[in-house]
């Protein structure tokens, strides 16, 4: 299959197929699960659209822990079968369906109790393991006190009496959702984002479409389809309410994440805890450590969920439970804060409420996709795109996403064996060809024609040396970013990894965005006047001491689409 770019082109001509076509299947949110239904839905040969009112992955699938997992605590709680269903699907992501985005990753899981504990605990991962199939990471191993601590120096000196070393995988949530969303474009469907659905289009009692506003140009139309999927997350009521009514409900539940520099945790593997609340995860990500997270309900603003002062000082607290140094406020590089939209019913405790999903025609035309777990968001797409087919005339095909790779992921591994040669070839570094294979997998060859067509895109960008300036220029012209914020916080993870949240990065990235999409000077200098906004109320509300002045401080710099792209 061949790369589609999602160029401003390309969004010109999507947006004049949504006013004018009328789809077997019309996809409202663009995160993992809406662009998991519309991937799923092209590869059967259905028409389709997706509409995304902000930016692929912009709420819930950038925010998550970043892993591609079973769920430990699921199998603790005895849901078998989510927990077999999610290892199958990691192996899945590992061996076919992404293995240039998704890789294995150890964690340490520190015991305190002798004797019975390591039986307990240890009987637990072995099955983990066992359902996990075919060796896609490796075993779990038993470890001495002295093996574990010789992994993680930096834990107390009383903080185990030994412990296990296991593996899962992990996953950059915001490309990977992006990379999904763009595999179906190359299969055939419709893809925009910044094109919000403010109303459901209706023929007496049944939905044929909704009402779309290109957030862009501020133009409203209709797009019509003969099936409507709602997976929005955690705005799955707000839809339904458009009908009067719903059958899934949904309640949110916040979960932060801290981020700070490698070098403040010496370890080689990263750590799983059990908390009073949930499990605190310090994973391993490049130069930098995640640490996370929070288990709590939110009831404010959904586009915006802020982490206060509290939550951030939980996190801290936690984790320097165990650590020989402390970490502090000053070691934290980035924090941000995600809703996972839980199906209500099962418990009054977040933490408890099910990770299970459920798929309902909530009225004749209307498929409702709610509840699930990130990793397996293919899953629930298949169950979808299963329900809208039974109401359509014609034979639909079964699904075939379990055995399609997203972009990049053929001949990834070829390239890998090759990186050394690669980086000879364009005078890179390898550190940098091995980068840039982790994020592109085989579709490097056009970054790379990029950097031979203007070799100082191949230059690192400003304030954040891990990443090149050809990266935000390709980001723009074929992976659909229309803000400076599309590039910084989902293309790549600059706001969340360096100190100043990306802002000397968006005085460099807003030029070279301009240039592809067509920005004059004033432009420019309002997305980086837009950014640095949304920067300070974060910032704001990560001082405040609760919920409600943290939203309250984030309120002041709502993520609004800035002037017109179209």
């Amino acid at each position: 299959m061949q790369p589609v770019a999602l160029s401003p082109t390309r969004r010109r001509a999507d947006l004049e197929k949504l006013r004018n076509e009328t789809f077997d299947i019309l996809v409202i949110g663009g995160g993992v699960t809406g662009a998991g239904v519309a991937l799923d839905a092209a590869t059967r040969g259905l028409t389709v659209a997706l509409v995304e009112q902000r930016d692929f992955a912009a709420g819930t699938s950038s925010r998550s822990s970043k892993l591609v997992h079973g769920g430990l605590r699921y199998l603790e709680q005895m849901n078998f079968g989510l927990v077999r269903e999610a290892l199958k699907e990691r192996g899945l992501h590992l061996n076919t369906l992404a293995p240039h985005l998704v890789r294995p990753v150890p964690f340490l899981f520190p015991l305190s109790h002798r004797i019975w504990e390591r039986f307990y605990i240890g009987a637990g991962i072995q099955m983990y393991d066992r359902m996990g199939g075919a060796k896609s990471v490796p075993g779990h191993k038993h470890l001495s006190k002295k093996k574990a601590m010789a992994l993680m120096p930096s834990l107390n000196d009383d903080a185990l009496i030994g412990a296990i070393q296991y593996y899962d995988a992990q996953v950059d949530d915001a490309r990977h959702t992006m990379e999904i969303a763009r595999t179906a474009a190359a299969y055939g469907a419709v893809t925009t984002i910044s094109t919000r659905a403010v109303d459901l289009v209706r023929e007496g009692e049944r939905v044929v479409g909704a009402r779309v506003s290109d957030q862009e140009s501020g133009d409203e139309f209709d797009v019509r389809a003969r099936q409507v999927i709602n997976a929005t997350g955690v705005w799955t009521d707000e839809i339904q309410e458009h009908v009067g009514r719903g059958k899934i409900k949904v309640r949110a539940s916040k979960g932060i994440h801290l981020v700070v520099p490698r070098d403040r945790v010496h370890s080689d593997t990263g750590l799983i805890l059990r908390t009073e609340s949930s499990v605190l995860f310090v994973i391993p990500w490049g130069r930098h450590w995640l640490i996370g997270t929070t288990d709590t309900d939110w009831n404010l603003d959904l586009a915006h969920p802020a982490a206060s002062a509290k939550d951030i000082q939980y996190v801290l607290n936690q984790v320097n439970s165990v650590l020989r140094t402390p970490l502090t406020h000053e070691d934290v590089e980035g924090v941000f804060a995600g809703l996972r939209p839980l199906l209500t019913g099962e418990s009054d405790d977040t933490s408890q409420l099910s990770r299970e999903h459920a798929v309902v025609q909530t009225v004749a035309g209307l498929i409702t996709v709610a509840g699930g777990k990130y990793t397996t968001y293919r899953v629930m797409a298949e169950d979808a795109v299963d329900a809208a087919a039974r109401n359509l005339s014609e034979r639909v095909p079964a699904s075939v996403t379990d055995r399609t790779p997203l972009l990049g992921a053929e001949g990834f591994h070829a390239l890998w064996n090759r990186r050394e040669a690669l980086a000879a070839e364009t005078g890179l570094h390898v550190s940098r060809v091995e980068h840039l294979l982790g994020r592109y997998g085989s579709m490097i060859k056009e970054i790379l024609t990029l950097i031979e067509e203007r070799p100082e895109l191949g230059e690192r960008l400003d304030g954040a040396d891990d990443y090149l300036k050809v990266e935000v220029v390709y980001a723009a012209a074929h992976e659909g970013a229309l803000h400076i914020d599309d590039v910084l916080a989902r293309r790549t993870r600059i706001s969340i990894e360096t100190f100043d949240r990306g802002l000397a990065a968006a005085r460099d990235a807003a030029p070279l965005m301009g240039e592809v999409l067509g920005w004059d000077d004033d432009q420019v200098a309002r997305e980086i006047e837009h950014y640095e906004a949304r920067v300070a109320a974060e910032r704001e509300s990560q001082q405040q001491p609760d919920d409600q002045t943290a939203d309250a401080a984030r309120m002041g710099a709502r993520d609004v689409r800035v002037g017109s792209r179209a």
